[in-house]
């Protein structure tokens, strides 16, 4: 019972804390946020096509150790990633600029625009992520909290 308290109340602040950022980024068009330390930010591996900026990172030592992560991520006009699994993260994404089209599990094939969000739950199969746009670049937030003790993503 309180395992389960403490990963709802973690989820809860994780989509308040995505929320802020969120609206922060796309309200002040800032490409970095102000509370990021120069130190702390870092460039993760992406696929050609697609760029991600770690906006920030820290470790969570009162919540179980999880890592919370925020970052930025661009996608060139059409550029789309393989299907792929993130066993220990719930990740929450939040479209800034452009068309991003997202299918989790068995959901429906979403096609959001600016504004729109998506959460994505540990080991769910993201079977689609892609640039809905043949001409315009996407542009999304993504804040996730992760256990460090398992794989960030693991590819179909």
């Amino acid at each position: 019972m309180s395992r389960s308290l403490v990963s709802h109340a973690l989820v809860g602040c994780a989509a308040a804390l995505a929320a802020s950022a969120a609206t922060y980024a796309g309200v002040a068009g800032a490409p970095r946020l102000p509370f990021v330390a120069p130190a702390l930010a870092q460039t993760p591996p992406a696929a050609a096509g697609s760029r991600q900026s770690e906006l920030f990172r820290t470790t969570m030592t009162d919540v179980l150790g999880r890592v919370v992560t925020l970052r930025v991520t661009e996608r060139d006009p059409g550029n789309a990633s393989g299907a792929h699994r993130h066993p220990g993260s719930h990740t929450f994404g939040y479209v800034l600029e452009g068309s991003y089209e997202v299918k989790i599990g068995d959901g429906p094939l979403q096609k959001l625009g600016p504004g729109g969000v998506f959460y994505e739950q540990p080991n769910a199969l993201h079977a689609i992520s892609r640039n809905g746009s043949a001409t315009e670049k996407a542009k999304y937030l993504i804040f996730s909290v992760s256990d460090p003790s398992k794989p960030q993503t693991v590819q179909e």
